[in-house]
C-alpha cells in the first residue's frame, strides 16, 4: 500500500470520526427528555450504536497507523486534538 493511499485512508477515517462525534453530541443532548419512553429508548440505542461505532473506526485507525516514527504520533495526535478525542 503507497503512503499516499495510506494517509487518504487514515484522513477518510479521521473524517468519519469527525462526523460521528457531531451525531453522537447531537443525540446526547437529549437523551431522557421525552416524554415519550418509545422515543427515549430509541434515543439511547441510537446513542450507543454512535458510540460503538466510533470506537470501531477508532480502531481501523490505530490498525491503518504505521508503528514507527514520531511523525505519525504527531500526525495522530493533531487529528485527535482537531476532533476533540
Amino acid at each position: 500500500m503507497s503512503d499516499d493511499y495510506a494517509h487518504g485512508q487514515r484522513d477518510g477515517l479521521r473524517q468519519a470520526l469527525a462526523i460521528l462525534a457531531a451525531e453522537e453530541s447531537k443525540w446526547s443532548a437529549p437523551l431522557g427528555e421525552s416524554r415519550s419512553s418509545l422515543m427515549n429508548v430509541v434515543r439511547g440505542v441510537r446513542h450507543k450504536t454512535l458510540q460503538v461505532a466510533q470506537k470501531r473506526f477508532q480502531t481501523a485507525l490505530h490498525r491503518l497507523t504505521p508503528r514507527d516514527g514520531a511523525a505519525v504520533n504527531q500526525e495522530r495526535a493533531a487529528a485527535f486534538d482537531k476532533i476533540g478525542l
